[in-house]
């Protein structure tokens, strides 16, 4: 079981607490190895809620529909006195629940993600692409009519971003307001937030959203954030060991399982979203292939078992890669979305009790979990819960002091953080100021720059080109993307 798994269990069970499961992958059902989900035993008597309650054939729910039905969740919690503890690896379902101004009306009045989160999430392009045949254009054709549509937001994606650039051309289509004008909307509401004249608790509340104690306050409820973080060596080298445990309790056995799901379904399964793109299952595709294909003409069973075991073996290490690449975004969410949207909540917020605490606890030395996380978790849990007064976050360790500065700004709320330049020598489009300085430093960069200078006559001189808010006429390029979803 993950660290943060039995930690917020250990949490409900001294305070009298209820978990609501915050993963998209686990609110799906069966399938407890491919989603890591808690089991009975390690649940521990604790209810558990939004855990295995939807179908393998259903989408992933809409961040909109997730923040609805926890907040009528925590309202139960609160009713009958208990303390409500949300955990999950699907950071933009709690930090939508957690701050107010997470949410935007994106048109059909579900209260979906804003624009920015929206973008990194799967998409629905595939069904509506029908009623808007441009979504299924070439990239270079799509971004050409969002240049003409919406040229801020056009000057914020890399022009081969395929997926963002479709994502705020399909906003628009949808809704007939621009990604930028969201963008803006979404500013005016944060300033409102920020106003003491916002609203009067009983409007919250015929909102299903309790009254914090400041009128002013970004996020719903007092709430106290932990982090249990692990150093990434350590937390590798477990994550490894996870998957070759998830393989040992038959990871394989259930990739068989949707296997035959699909191929049974009466209606089709988009392979792209929900549970079919979770870890653990697309990564053995073509394991899956080579299984059913079995020995063809003038080959060897022998050879043919062989290559099968091999497959098996690369997918064994995609599958190790790509949850360690998941885990990398994870961190990189909480240390530039989260922690800037704690930070900004704690600057425009007058009433210490209204903003929310976050606190990072070293969970690297495995041996002493209960005494190096689970305590000193329970001893602030107990203080934040009595009103008392609580340590400065950065005060914990050196590793909390140093990654509880947020890494960089969060470019999807601060416009003034855009700044797409071109390196026409290199091929490369960056999309900040920052990422462009690391470019023209960087060695690739120089290299270009030394054989473009032995081409030519020394006197002429050669520097590196940079466009502001122009595509690479090639269409060709790396993608420095700062702003990536975990």
């Amino acid at each position: 079981m993950a660290d943060f798994l039995q930690l917020a269990v250990e949490i409900a069970r001294r305070f009298n607490g209820e978990i609501i499961n915050g993963d998209a992958m686990q609110m799906y059902k069966g399938l407890p190895i491919t989603t890591n989900k808690v089991t009975e035993e390690e649940q521990k008597g604790i209810h558990h809620h939004l855990l295995g309650c939807i179908g393998l054939q259903e989408a992933p729910w809409t961040v909109g529909k997730f923040v609805n039905s926890a907040l009528a969740i925590i309202k139960d919690i609160h009713t009958r006195n208990k303390v409500p503890v949300v955990v999950g690896g699907t950071h933009y379902y709690t930090q939508s629940l957690i701050f107010k101004e997470a949410l935007s009306d994106s048109g059909d009045g579900k209260g979906d993600a804003t624009v920015f989160e929206e973008a990194y999430q799967p998409s629905k392009t595939h069904i509506i692409s029908s009623q808007f045949p441009i979504l299924d254009a070439p990239t270079a054709e799509i971004y050409a009519k969002l240049q003409e549509v919406d040229p801020v937001i056009a000057a914020r994606w890399h022009p081969n971003d395929r997926r963002k650039i479709q994502r705020s051309l399909e906003i628009y289509l949808k809704t007939g307001k621009t990604a930028s004008e969201t963008y803006s909307d979404q500013m005016k509401v944060r300033e409102a937030l920020s106003s003491p004249a916002l609203e009067t608790p009983s409007a919250r509340e015929e909102d299903g959203q309790e009254a914090s104690n400041n009128e002013s306050s970004l996020t719903r409820f007092p709430t106290l954030i932990l982090w249990p973080h692990t150093d990434s060596l350590t937390l590798y080298t477990r994550l490894d060991s996870r998957v070759d445990t998830m393989l040992s309790t038959g990871l394989l056995s259930e990739v068989a399982e949707m296997d035959s799901f699909f191929s049974q379904s009466p209606q089709p399964i988009d392979l792209t979203r929900g549970v079919w793109v979770a870890i653990g299952y697309k990564e053995f595709s073509a394991y899956s292939a080579a299984l059913r294909s079995g020995p063809t003409e003038g080959n060897e069973e022998e050879n043919t078992a062989k290559d099968v075991a091999q497959i098996q073996a690369q997918s064994i290490e995609k599958t190790k890669a790509a949850t360690r690449q998941y885990a990398k975004r994870q961190v990189r969410w909480i240390r530039i979305k989260l922690l800037n949207a704690v930070k900004s909540a704690q600057s425009l917020s007058s009433d210490p009790l209204a903003v929310p605490k976050m606190y990072l606890i070293s969970s690297t030395s495995a041996p002493d979990f209960d005494k190096q996380v689970v305590e000193p978790a329970l001893d602030l849990t107990s203080k934040f819960l009595a009103g008392e007064d609580l340590p400065d976050p950065e005060s914990l360790s050196e590793m909390a002091k140093e990654l509880l500065e947020a890494k960089r700004g969060d470019f999807g709320q601060s416009r003034e953080l855009w700044e797409k330049n071109v390196c026409e020598l290199c091929g490369v489009t960056t999309l900040t100021k920052q990422e462009w300085e690391v470019h023209v430093r960087g060695r690739k960069h120089r290299q270009v720059l030394k054989r473009r200078a032995k081409r030519e006559r020394p006197s002429r001189g050669v520097e590196g080109s940079k466009k502001c808010g122009e595509e690479n006429e090639e269409g060709s390029g790396d993608v420095i993307d700062g702003y990536t979803s975990p």
